[in-house]
Parts: structure tokens; C-alpha cells; sequence
């Protein structure tokens, strides 16, 4: 990647201090003191930058805030506890009762049933259409659809959307964009390709230690003519709109943050950003060795899945548009529950866990686990076969990886 020596550089120093301590400050304090009476009204007013209380921020995340912010090309950003609360913050800022989402692709089993199931308790209905399904996307938003949401990367099921495609027919229609990263931050740039909001699960790549739970919106600057928040879709936030350049911040705070308490911790914060300084270095290495690693096994006949591999359907697509590759995912499907436990547990390397981007590769039974309270009919419509697994690529060298992984594979 042409910019891998740019983050290279730019990532270590967003965190630092070159006075004093170079380590990120962390400010544990939940509650924060005024000067004065004017002072708090001009705080609470959001016309003075400092906290208001840790359930609104803290000055730690603020500092994480920046770096994300200035590594994404975006106008600002907020870290959230988890990635589910980025996504539920987003949701709960521009969506209300009688508005419909359409999520477009496969999902993490999470992000699924919080579409599925619990956004309709509140009245929010999901559409759902595949990530081809143009004139179904096209039909969608000229109902009235606000939002689409998408991942950059589909989770597990490994088909690659047309970001830059989507976000001219959401542009058109007037509808969000959002696009999950989680999977490619550095080399997916969402909205450098047109998306309105970015969400991330910083517990992911961007951390990579497994340490620190955390979530991030991050959101393109307001546009002087043609804004589509200016719309009458969006007439409940048109009142934050007068604050310019602080609206976006001030409609996910104060619309959700402020009322939910989805707020990161200092310590989360803290991790989160010394994992962020080496971010681009973990990124190479990882998915190079991705490609070498499906490339090995698929030699070898095992039955992979990643998007490198000339099978995949979206080959083309990735040797387009993903030059760098598309994270540390690929797939494995053992074709039965019971060989694909005995897979992962012949495995010596494999870490059988729910997380994934990881510095360690990762490895879990996808029906058994995060999708098992799915239909047979949804687990298919986001393409989880009984035997597959999910498996997330870490800094190993990846012969000794592929040679673990296919000793385990010819044991079934």
C-alpha cells in the first residue's frame, strides 16, 4: 500500500506527547470541574471544548477521538464501550419509529440481530438485500429507506460491496451511508469513497491485543450545498445543524450518547491507542500473510474461502478494489459440526475465541457459537454452512501456520 510508510509514521506520533510523558495521559475521573457559572453553560452549550462528564466523553477518548479522526480523513469522531454501541449510537442518533434501515450484504451475528430483532422493538424496521442486488438497493431507497448500512468486508460470509457504487445511489436518494470497517481499517477508506459515517470495533484490528473493549463513529465534514442531512428526511436533527462544523458530534452525543451512556472508558482508550501505534505495521504483515496462508491451504485441498483465491466470486472485485487485501478473515468448511470440532481441537495454534484481529490467529465454529439462535433460514442467508469456520489471521509466519492448520485438516 502506497501509504503504509504514511500511517508508518503518522499513527505513533497522534498518540504521543514529545513533552513530559510520551505515553498517553489517562484521566480516570468520571465528573470534571467548572471555573465558573458561565464557563458551565458555555460547556454544556458545546461552545467550550472541555468534558462535561465521563458519560459524554473523557479526555483520554478525546485524545483517541483525534487520532481516529485524522487517520480516517474524517471531521471528527466518538469512541464508544464496545463496536455494537458505535453501531447502536448511530442508529439511535438519525433513525426514529417508522424509518427503515437497509443492511446490505452478510452480517456479524450481532449487527444482524440488533437489525433483525431489536431495532423493530423501537420501530425501526431492516431491509436486507445481497451485496449485488443494485436495483433491489435502488428500489429500496426510492421507497424511502434513511440508512444503509454495509460492512466493507462481510463477516464471515467474505463478499466485498461496491462502496463507491452505493454511496452515489445514497447520495442520489438522500438516504446515510454507514460503513462498518472493522475489518480493513487503513485499507478501506469509506469515506474518502463516499460513505457518511464509519463505525468501527477498535476491540479489533485497531487495538489487536485482545485488552480493550471499545467502539468509534467517525463522520465526514457537513457540505456547504447539496447536504442531504438538510432534507426533510432528516428534519429531527436539522436544530443541531446550526452548530456547523460540531453537528455531527452533537447529534450522536446528545441524541444518544448523552441519554444511553455508550461512553469508552480512560483505560479502554489508553490501550486502544498504543495498539493504534503500530496499527499500520500489524496491517501489512497481516494480510500478506492471509494470502499465503489461503493460498497454502488451498494447495494442499483444504476447503478455504478467501477472496484472493480465483473461485471466489468477487476475485475480480478484490483485485480491483482491494489491492492490499481485505483483513485478517478467511474462512474453512469442514462440511459438519463434528469435523469441524474435531478441526479445531487436532489444531495446536488455532485460539478458539469470539474475537477476531487479534495478533494471535483466531479460530471459532460459527453455527455453534455467535449465530446458533439463528433460523436455519437466516444462517443461510449470511452464509453460515454447519461446518464453517471462522478464522482471523495474526502475525505467525504463515508456513507454520498453514502446516498446523492442514495436519488438523487431513485428521477429519
Amino acid at each position: 500500500m502506497k501509504h503504509y510508510e504514511y500511517f508508518n509514521t503518522l499513527l505513533p506520533h497522534l498518540t504521543a506527547q514529545s513533552e513530559g510523558a510520551i505515553a498517553p495521559q489517562i484521566t480516570p475521573s468520571a465528573a470534571f470541574g467548572y471555573a465558573s457559572a458561565q464557563e458551565a453553560e458555555a460547556i454544556f452549550a458545546g461552545e467550550a471544548p472541555k468534558p462535561v462528564y465521563a458519560r459524554m466523553g473523557n479526555p483520554t477518548g478525546g485524545r483517541l477521538e483525534q487520532a481516529l479522526a485524522k487517520m480516517e480523513g474524517g471531521a471528527g469522531a466518538v469512541v464508544t464501550a464496545s463496536g455494537m454501541s458505535a453501531i447502536a449510537m448511530v442508529l439511535t442518533a438519525f433513525l426514529q419509529s417508522g424509518d427503515r434501515i437497509l443492511c446490505v450484504g452478510g452480517f456479524f451475528g450481532g449487527t444482524f440481530a440488533m437489525m433483525k430483532e431489536t431495532m423493530p422493538r423501537f420501530g425501526i424496521e431492516a431491509d436486507f438485500c445481497d451485496v449485488d442486488a443494485f436495483e433491489e438497493m435502488e428500489k429500496a431507497l426510492e421507497s424511502g429507506v434513511k440508512m444503509v448500512f454495509a460492512e466493507s468486508v462481510g463477516n464471515p460470509n467474505l463478499r466485498l460491496p461496491d462502496i463507491r457504487r452505493m454511496a452515489i445511489l445514497c447520495d442520489r436518494y438522500g438516504a446515510l451511508f454507514v460503513v462498518d470497517n472493522t475489518l480493513t481499517p487503513l485499507i478501506v477508506q469509506p469515506l474518502k469513497m463516499g460513505a457518511d459515517i464509519v463505525v468501527y470495533s477498535t476491540t479489533k484490528i485497531i487495538s489487536g491485543h485482545s485488552a480493550a473493549l471499545g467502539g468509534a463513529v467517525l463522520f465526514r465534514a457537513l457540505k456547504t450545498e447539496n447536504e442531504k442531512l438538510a432534507g426533510e428526511k432528516f428534519a429531527p436533527i436539522h436544530p443541531f445543524l446550526k452548530k456547523g462544523k460540531g453537528a455531527m458530534m452533537m447529534v450522536l452525543k446528545k441524541r444518544s450518547m448523552r441519554d444511553f451512556g455508550m461512553s469508552a472508558n480512560a483505560f479502554a482508550s489508553f490501550l486502544t491507542m498504543l495498539g493504534l501505534e503500530t496499527l499500520a505495521l500489524r496491517t501489512q504483515r497481516v494480510n500478506a500473510s492471509v494470502e499465503k496462508t489461503a493460498r497454502l491451504l488451498f494447495d494442499e485441498g483444504v476447503k478455504v474461502r478467501h477472496p484472493s483465491l480465483q473461485n471466489h466470486e468477487h476475485n475480480l472485485r478484490y483485485e480491483a478494489l482491494f489491492e492490499d487485501g481485505c483483513g485478517p478473515v478467511l474462512t474453512i468448511d469442514c462440511g459438519t459440526k463434528a469435523r469441524a470440532f474435531k478441526f479445531l481441537n487436532e489444531s495446536k495454534l488455532l485460539i478458539q475465541t469470539a474475537n477476531i484481529g487479534d495478533n494471535r490467529t483466531l479460530a471459532l465454529h460459527m453455527a455453534s457459537t455467535i449465530y446458533r439462535d439463528f433460523t436455519e433460514e437466516e444462517r443461510k442467508q449470511m452464509g453460515i454452512t454447519p461446518g464453517l469456520i471462522r478464522l482471523s489471521i495474526g502475525l505467525e509466519t504463515p508456513l507454520v501456520l498453514a502446516e498446523d492448520m492442514i495436519g488438523a485438516w487431513k485428521s477429519v
